[in-house]
């Protein structure tokens, strides 16, 4: 059975449950953005935003930092590396739920095998 933290699978899912947070984090993929670029296309305040945000801060996937007044936010870059190039999600968060599917599609794997085996053998 894989390993995996539950507090922090439960945050995770908790963060990509929600369509606004998945959306924010498609947005970041192409490139950082300020909260209010972020908001735009939502058509939700910025208290709201900050919200989301902060949602997905805790759950690892982004960083912010403030220039001037500006807050810009962008993916975090894979632990102990510089992001450069395509912006890539941390995969702590995106590891620990692949490794909590992947127990599943093992098994779902095994019964879609057997059930072809089947259907081949009734031909």
């Amino acid at each position: 059975m894989a390993k995996y933290s539950v507090n922090s699978l439960d945050v995770t899912m908790s963060a990509l449950a929600d369509a606004t947070r998945r959306g924010i984090l498609e947005r970041l993929s192409q490139d950082e953005a300020s909260v209010s670029q972020l908001a735009e296309p939502f058509g939700v305040s910025l208290p709201t935003i900050h919200k989301h945000l902060r949602v997905l801060e805790r759950a690892g996937f982004i960083v912010h930092e403030k220039r001037g007044r500006v807050r810009h936010v962008r993916l975090s870059p894979p632990r102990g590396k510089k992001c450069k190039g395509p912006r890539r999600i941390n995969p702590s968060p995106m590891g620990e739920l692949k490794n909590w599917i992947s127990q599943f599609e093992a098994h779902w794997d095994e019964h879609l095998h057997r059930l072809k085996l089947q259907v081949e053998s009734d031909l």
